[in-house]
Order: C-alpha cells, then sequence, then structure tokens
C-alpha cells in the first residue's frame, strides 16, 4: 500500500516537473503591475524584449571619429566601490566593467561603457559615451526588456543628458524631463548614467587631473565671466 501512494506521488511529482519544463517562460513568473492594479497577461509578458541596436553600432555613435577604439577590463574593488557608491548615493552588485576607449594618434577622444540597471521589472541595456572633460556626448538603448518604459530610448528624451557631468544630481523634472508612463525606464537610465560618469571621473580622469574637481574650477570661472560681461 505504502509503495502504491508513494509510486503515485512520485509519477505526480515527475508530470508536474514536465509540465514546468515545456511552459513558456512568462508562465514560471506571475508580475503585479502596481500602476494597472493587474497581473500582467501572457500576450503582454510575452512580447517583453527589444532590441534597438548592438554594442558595435553604438560604438559608432559614441565615438565616430577615433582613429581606433580599444576596451579595457576595469575591477573595483571594494574601498572603491564605497567610493563610487557613496558619490552617486546608492548600492550596485557590479565589481567588472568594460570600459572602450576613443583614440585619434596619441589624443583619447572619449569614452563609451555599456551598463545595465533595472527598469520596472527587467533590467535594460544601453550605451552611455563620455567626452575627454566627463560629459555626456551621447546615450542610446540597446536593449529593452520590459512591456513598457521602452521611450527613453528616443532621441527627443535622451538627448537631455547631453552635456551632464558626475556633478549634476540627474533628478526627474528638474535635471531630466520625466516621461508619463515610463518613469521607472528614467529613473535607472538617470542613476546608470550617473554611475558610468562616476566610474570615467574616478578611473580616468582624476589620475590625469582632468577630474571633478577641475569641472567646478572650470563653471566658477565661467560663472564668474558672465556675471563681469553680462552673459
Amino acid at each position: 500500500m505504502h509503495a502504491r501512494v508513494r509510486d503515485r506521488v512520485l509519477g505526480l511529482v515527475a508530470g508536474l516537473l514536465c509540465l514546468s519544463a515545456l511552459a513558456p517562460a512568462w508562465a514560471a513568473e506571475r508580475i503585479w503591475d502596481h500602476e494597472l492594479r493587474r497581473y500582467l497577461t501572457e500576450d503582454e509578458m510575452s512580447k517583453w524584449g527589444e532590441e534597438f541596436m548592438n554594442e558595435e553600432e553604438a560604438l559608432k555613435l559614441m565615438l565616430p571619429k577615433s582613429e581606433r577604439i580599444r576596451k579595457e577590463h576595469v575591477t573595483v574593488n571594494p574601498d572603491q566601490k564605497s567610493v563610487v557608491e557613496a558619490r552617486i548615493g546608492w548600492k550596485f552588485p557590479e565589481e567588472e566593467f568594460d570600459i572602450y576607449i576613443g583614440e585619434t594618434g596619441n589624443k583619447v577622444d572619449g569614452y563609451a561603457v555599456v551598463t545595465n540597471t533595472i527598469g520596472k521589472y527587467k533590467h535594460m541595456t544601453y550605451m552611455v559615451g563620455v567626452d575627454p572633460l566627463g560629459e555626456v556626448t551621447n546615450v542610446e538603448l540597446l536593449v529593452f526588456r520590459d512591456a513598457r518604459g521602452s521611450e527613453v530610448s528616443r532621441k527627443r528624451f535622451n538627448s537631455q543628458y547631453r552635456g551632464k557631468t558626475c556633478l549634476d544630481p540627474l533628478r526627474i523634472n528638474k535635471d531630466i524631463i520625466n516621461i508619463s508612463g515610463a518613469t521607472m525606464s528614467v529613473r535607472s537610465m538617470s542613476a546608470g548614467v550617473k554611475r558610468v560618469l562616476v566610474l570615467i571621473d574616478e578611473f580616468y580622469l582624476k589620475p590625469i587631473g582632468k577630474g571633478s574637481d577641475q569641472v567646478a574650477v572650470r563653471r566658477q570661472e565661467k560663472d564668474f565671466l558672465d556675471l563681469i560681461f553680462g552673459r
């Protein structure tokens, strides 16, 4: 009797495991949307994932005039990570980053970093371009994996990051105008851009005397000249 019960239980478990293995990815997770006040439907979740461009295509936009582009792998030790986290105001799990450096002759044209941050439910992948003085030159969305919020790929939106430095807080509706219905994506991208700016500042610009301290000096000089000449 006990053997028969055991066999039936084992058979039931095996059947459930087979069904779960055959189920599509969205069936394994039921996701509640707080704005819609309901679980997302199978159709909504099955449409997740949109690729806008690959890294090679994005690099051509970030560093269009560079004679060559090389990649450096940066490992952040605990002390360095603590410094970066303190500056950006939030913690992150990554300890390694790939930094693309565009060069012409012996001159650095700029930097580009691929970053991943969580949107509303899943992470999105985008590239941030930074010039030799630490200002954002471009932001391009590579892959979006959520059901909503891909509007952050539009130039009308992400062009707002151009000229921003690690000294800018990148606050929504102050530094960066929000997109209705895509607030989490906007917050995520702004946080990722800020992290890239601080990483470039700490690892590349400060060591050669072109870091955020020099940015502050340049801004003070510009404000002083504007005051004198009424610009």
